[in-house]
């Protein structure tokens, strides 16, 4: 402190902050790992798993301009530019494609992203914890549930005469019908996840001031009042983040669910971006042409990714970036 003193007091304390502001960057980073070496050791698993299988794959998106030939590599191949992405483009499939991926990735997106909260604000009203755990744990249970299960259950379900539901739809199994697959996927997508995903909303509305509600009732509000006054405002900057998010990967109608619900009935409505992908580069050995359309499905992500972004920050000042 004496030393501090006879130089000056505080002038001489920000003159050192500014001189190790101003210190070279490798010495600045050598001070931060020093420092904060026990953060980066826990994170660095994570982030050699990023790398290893989200970075490193990007590496292939020089196939989308290539004419793949396996005997060259990766790296080999002549370069055709954008031609399997305008094979694509003029594809008979492309607009039956780009409907069912929209139709089917718009309404799982849409009720997936209002029912958790619903569900949510309607659990955070059960006053007696005992009910509360018991109706939590049975909304969460269909989240562990493998796809390859949930499928067998929606086909044991829908089949005709014996399944619970069809027997009240005729001869045919709903899974015959193109117009019917969208509806069956997202019901379950939802039904699956609904429980999980709302987690995050109790999660936000357990930071609710209790006061609030206190205040709220002496001015005679009611639950739903109590809901739509305090609830909702505390978690409107959780929803619109996760809102966000969803948004990024609107196109990401999963493979793994939609390949297997898929069948040569309801193909015209099933088939979608993944499974097409797919069928193209696995099936049939179009290497380039699947990654081309991969491609294409990522930059319209991340296109409603920056929109919804841009959007939120411009109306409601909350954002991921």
């Amino acid at each position: 402190m004496e030393s501090v003193k006879e130089q000056g007091g505080a002038p001489a304390v920000v003159d050192n902050v500014e001189a190790a502001r101003r210190a070279p960057l490798p010495v600045r980073l050598g001070r931060h790992f020093r420092k904060y070496w026990q953060l980066w050791t826990f994170a660095l698993p994570a982030m050699i798993f990023v790398v290893i299988f989200a970075y490193v794959p990007m590496y292939g998106l020089g196939l989308a301009f290539k004419n793949y030939d396996p005997r060259k590599g990766i790296t080999g191949g002549k370069f055709v530019g954008f031609k399997y992405f305008q094979q694509f483009f003029q594809n008979p499939q492309f607009w039956p494609i780009m409907r069912n991926t929209i139709n089917i990735a718009v309404q799982t997106v849409a009720f997936g992203f209002i029912f958790p909260i619903i569900l949510a604000l309607l659990i955070n009203q059960i006053h007696s914890m005992k009910v509360k755990s018991f109706v939590q744990t049975i909304t969460y249970m269909p989240h562990f549930i493998s796809v390859v299960v949930m499928v067998s259950m929606i086909n044991i379900f829908l089949t005709p005469d014996s399944g619970i539901l069809g027997r009240f739809f005729g001869e045919q199994s709903l899974l015959a019908y193109p117009s019917w697959f969208a509806p069956i996927y997202w019901i379950t997508e939802v039904w699956q996840h609904c429980g999980w995903n709302c987690i995050i909303y109790l999660a936000a509305l357990s930071a609710v001031d209790v006061s609030l509600y206190e205040a709220a009732k002496i001015d005679g509000a009611g639950r739903l009042r109590l809901i739509w006054s305090v609830d909702l405002p505390t978690i409107l900057p959780t929803c619109v983040i996760m809102l966000i998010l969803n948004l990024g990967g609107i196109l990401n109608v999963g493979f793994d669910k939609t390949y297997l619900l898929q069948n040569a009935l309801n193909q015209p409505g099933s088939e979608v971006i993944s499974t097409y992908v797919y069928k193209m580069g696995i099936l049939n050995g179009q290497i380039s042409l699947s990654t081309a359309v991969g491609l294409f499905n990522t930059l319209i992500n991340f296109f409603f990714l920056v929109a919804a972004n841009f959007i939120s920050k411009k109306v409601s000042d909350t954002s991921i970036f």
